[in-house]
């Protein structure tokens, strides 16, 4: 039987130690390494290739939503297990968007992390039940579509957002913010496809509508 080689990204040593100590006590788990932060887990998933991984949100140098992104984009086989501490939709839904299988925090027993394991490497998607409900609630009451869509967007997308909103061009908006038109650029295009939008007119309508900052 194949093991599940799971990587832990984590930027508290003591967390990562915790887990890579339930791991060892499972036969069909095991652990492929580990990462204190999201550019380091780039480093580690394309040196080490695991099924699984395990991320956590807040950390230094790239936070989990943008290291799980780059992940699946670069390696859309692994699957992307979040394990943190927050519970609400500024970060359950950038997450899941971003790509990743399931959304645990880490209240939860080692038990329960190692068949959470389980299930993403089947293709499942294991929630807490916390996230679980968020999201049946969603579905369930009126909500705000597009400040979900907002949601999704970077610190910088909605300062691009906002000054496409005043009808900048990609080169006013690049020496507004002291960036290349090529960031821009890939800036416009993310934005673009995060709140389904066609073009940058549709865009700028959306930030005057919302009043992007």
């Amino acid at each position: 039987m194949d093991r599940i080689r799971v990587l832990i990204v984590d930027d508290h040593a003591m967390v990562r130690q915790g887990i890579a100590t339930f791991i060892e006590l499972h036969d069909d788990i095991e652990l492929a390494g580990e990462a204190a932060n999201g550019r380091e887990a780039l480093e580690r998933v394309e040196e080490l290739k695991p099924d699984v991984v395990l991320m956590d949100l807040v950390m230094p140098e790239m936070d989990g939503v943008t290291a799980t992104r780059e992940i699946k984009a670069r390696f859309p086989n692994v699957k992307v297990l979040v394990l943190t501490s927050f519970v609400n939709d500024a970060q359950i839904t950038p997450a899941l968007q971003a790509g990743a299988s399931g959304y645990l925090l880490k209240d939860l027993s080692a038990n329960e992390l190692m068949n959470a394991i389980r299930a993403a490497q089947q293709g499942e998607a294991p929630l807490a039940p916390q996230v679980a409900k968020k999201l049946v609630e969603r579905t369930r009451e009126p909500h705000d579509v597009d400040a979900v869509k907002l949601a999704t967007l970077t610190d910088r997308e909605r300062q691009v957002l906002a000054l496409l909103g005043r009808g900048m061009s990609n080169r006013d908006i690049a020496r507004q913010l002291v960036i290349s038109e090529k960031t821009v650029k890939f800036h416009v295009s993310s934005i673009l496809s995060k709140l389904e939008l066609d073009d940058r007119t549709q865009a700028a309508l959306f930030a005057a509508k919302h009043q992007a900052t």
